[in-house]
C-alpha cells in the first residue's frame, strides 16, 4: 500500500480544466429558509445534472445529513443514520428539506429529515450525533493484498471513448473518481465470476472544503454509486443489461471514526440475499492507513426479465 494521500495530493487533477467536484460542493451548499412548517426548520438545496429525469439518490442522502448537521453544534458529529425512498425525485426541480428536533440530551442529538419535492417526501431520513467519547475500541481488519488505486484504470479510461449518455456522464460529470479492484460490471463479460463481492477506491477528483460534516456527507453521496453490484454480478448482470429496474428501497450508515472523503477510500461490499425482487448489499468503508470509517447497508428493488433470472 502507499502512504495515505493528503488532502492536497490530486496529482491527476488539471485546475484549469471542469472540476466535477464541484457538483458535489454545489449540492452541499443549503440555504437555510426564512420559515418553519410546524416542527420543521427548512433548508432549500439545488439538484445537479443526472443522466435520466431521476434524482440521484446519493445526493439526497448528502443533503439531507447536511441539513441536519445545520441544526447542530460544531461538537457533534452524525454517527448514524437510516433513510427510506420514498419517491424518485425530479432532476430538473431543486428540494427542500424540513428538520425536526427530536432531542439533545447530554451526549447524543436526534434528528428526523423530510426532504421535499413539489411537496411530496421523497426521502424520510433519521440521523443521530453525538459528542466524541473515548470507549472501547476494535474493528474488522482491511483486506490484504489490495492494488493501489493509482495502479487500476478509472472509469473515464474505461468508459470515456463510449458514445451514450450515461457512459459520458459516469466519465466526466460524477464528482467521485472511482476505481473497481473487482472487475467493473459496466458492460458484459460471460466470463465474470457470479459472486456476491465487490470492491474498490474512491475519492473526490479535486480537495474537499470543510469540516467533519461535509465529508461525511460526501461519503453518503458516494456510498451510494454501487453498493447494489454485488447482487449484479452474483447472477451475471451488468449495467447495460436491457430490461433491468433498479432503485433503491432504503439506506443506512454508521460513521465510525473522522474520514476525508478527498482521500482515497476502499469500499469494501457484499450481497447476502436477494429474493423477492430485492436484494441486500452491506459495504465496510476504510481509509488508506486500514482504519475502518463507516459501515453500510442497503436494500434495493432489482426487476429483471425472467430468461435472465439465475439462481
Amino acid at each position: 500500500m502507499t502512504d495515505q494521500t493528503t488532502a492536497g495530493d490530486h496529482a491527476d487533477f488539471d485546475p484549469t480544466a471542469f472540476d466535477p467536484t464541484e457538483n458535489l460542493r454545489e449540492v452541499l451548499r443549503l440555504t437555510r429558509m426564512n420559515e418553519t412548517r410546524g416542527s420543521e426548520e427548512m433548508f432549500a438545496g439545488t439538484v445537479v445534472p443526472n443522466p435520466g429525469k431521476r434524482v440521484f439518490g446519493g445526493q439526497v442522502l448528502a443533503q439531507s445529513i447536511m441539513a441536519a448537521s445545520l441544526t447542530i453544534g460544531d461538537d457533534r458529529h452524525i454517527h448514524s443514520m437510516h433513510g427510506y425512498f420514498l419517491r424518485a425525485g425530479d432532476a430538473l426541480e431543486p428540494i427542500e428539506f424540513g428538520v425536526e428536533n427530536l432531542r439533545d440530551g447530554r451526549s447524543f442529538s436526534a434528528r428526523r429529515v423530510h426532504a421535499y419535492q413539489n411537496g411530496r417526501i421523497l426521502l424520510s431520513m433519521m440521523a443521530s450525533f453525538q459528542d466524541w467519547d473515548a470507549g472501547l475500541d476494535h474493528q474488522d481488519p482491511m483486506p490484504a493484498n489490495i492494488p493501489d488505486p493509482e495502479t487500476l484504470p478509472s472509469t473515464a479510461d474505461l468508459l470515456g471513448k463510449i458514445d451514450h449518455p450515461a457512459a459520458r456522464f459516469s466519465s466526466t460529470q460524477r464528482p467521485f473518481d472511482i476505481r473497481h479492484v473487482t472487475e467493473p460490471i459496466y458492460l458484459p463479460n460471460e466470463s465474470r465470476p457470479l459472486e456476491p463481492e465487490n470492491t474498490l477506491w474512491m475519492k473526490t477528483f479535486s480537495p474537499l472544503a470543510g469540516g467533519e460534516a461535509v465529508h461525511r456527507a460526501a461519503l453518503a453521496y458516494a456510498s451510494d454509486y454501487t453498493l447494489l453490484e454485488p447482487v449484479l454480478r452474483r447472477h451475471g448482470l451488468d449495467w447495460s443489461t436491457r430490461g433491468m429496474s433498479i432503485a433503491s428501497l432504503d439506506h443506512s450508515m454508521w460513521f465510525h471514526r473522522p474520514v476525508r472523503a478527498d482521500e482515497w477510500l476502499l469500499y469494501v461490499q457484499h450481497s447476502p440475499s436477494a429474493s423477492g425482487a430485492r436484494g441486500l448489499s452491506a459495504g465496510r468503508i476504510y481509509n488508506q492507513a486500514g482504519a475502518l470509517v463507516a459501515s453500510v447497508g442497503q436494500e434495493g428493488m432489482i426487476r429483471v426479465p425472467t430468461e435472465l433470472i439465475r439462481n
